[in-house]
């Protein structure tokens, strides 16, 4: 299995356009000492040919220029043969819209994604006033084949699991599935784990990670209150469904046991001290065994 990290910043990316916290001004300032970065989306491949994105972001134009491709016979080349959505929030669905050009598009994900989509945001019928969406649902807890847009099989298999998390805050319902982690497995039996937003880890979800090759983590804050002490929001990350790095309930704690699993965090908010390279908190982070996504990490499984 091939994974391409697209993106690893949360939404607003990295600096922010409007954000001048003490971060965002390390990388105006010196971009190799804090790596600006796209939002949150990654690639799947089981032959590193046909390729399936992991949420479609606003930055989707540019990043699909990270996935390998040749260069096509004709005068169009569509380089993904769909998307997958762990979430309806804007960050992670408005690249849906962005790939209307395609014509056809595959889209995975759960009913209550779709619900939000349809009904909320309406993504989805903008989506659909260029091209055909051809919508495949992700029922929970039940692996699912992918094909490609030809039919034929990826060779890789999807299970999404509900995640704690918040439904959009525009979304007028809350239902089961409205966040979910990925479980894609190949055919050889490799396993990987995407869970860009997650509010908490029970023993099932540690379980879960247990002997999984490469699990991609939610790595938004590193402080629960971080946003509440740069005075930039009165909201923990608690509230905005996002489980902090750091003390004693973080996922550096909860989760130090993990042993020979690759671990990356990903979906990293501007305001987390992480992404500056000489950090204390990248440090600590290196410590524990994990490793600071960034935007064209690559990972054979």
């Amino acid at each position: 299995m091939h994974v391409i990290l697209l993106g690893t910043a949360a939404g607003g990316g990295f600096p922010q356009w409007n954000c001048w916290c003490p971060v965002c001004r390390v990388a105006r300032r010196d971009p190799a000492a804090a790596h600006p970065r796209t939002q949150s989306s990654a690639a799947v491949s089981a032959d590193g040919r046909h390729w399936f994105l992991l949420n479609a972001s606003p930055d989707v134009r540019d990043q699909l220029r990270l996935i390998p491709a040749e260069a096509p016979v004709g005068n169009r080349q569509v380089p993904i043969e769909g998307v997958i959505a762990t979430d309806a929030e804007l960050d992670h669905t408005m690249g849906l819209a962005l790939l209307r050009e395609g014509r056809t598009l595959q889209f995975w994900s759960t009913t209550a994604v779709r619900d939000v989509l349809e009904e909320d945001s309406r993504i989805l019928p903008v989506t659909r006033a260029f091209a055909d969406v051809e919508w495949r649902e992700l029922p929970l807890g039940r692996g699912v084949a992918i094909t490609s847009r030809d039919g034929k099989a990826s060779g890789l298999t999807l299970e999404a699991f509900a995640v704690a998390g918040d439904a959009p805050r525009f979304a007028r319902h809350e239902h089961p599935g409205h966040t979910i982690g990925l479980e894609i497995r190949s055919a050889a039996g490799r396993r990987c784990l995407f869970i860009p937003g997650c509010g908490a880890i029970d023993p099932a979800l540690a379980a879960r990670m247990a002997g999984t090759d490469l699990v991609l983590f939610d790595g938004t804050f590193w402080t629960e209150h971080e946003l509440i002490a740069l005075g930039i929001s009165d909201r923990p990350a608690a509230a905005m469904g996002h489980l902090p790095m750091s003390g004693p309930e973080g996922s550096l704690a909860q989760l130090s046991s993990l042993s020979g699993t690759r671990r990356v965090f990903t979906h990293i908010n501007n305001s987390n001290p992480v992404l500056i390279e000489n950090s204390d908190e990248r440090a600590a982070v290196q410590a524990a065994g994990w490793i600071v996504g960034d935007d064209g990490m690559r990972f054979e499984l």
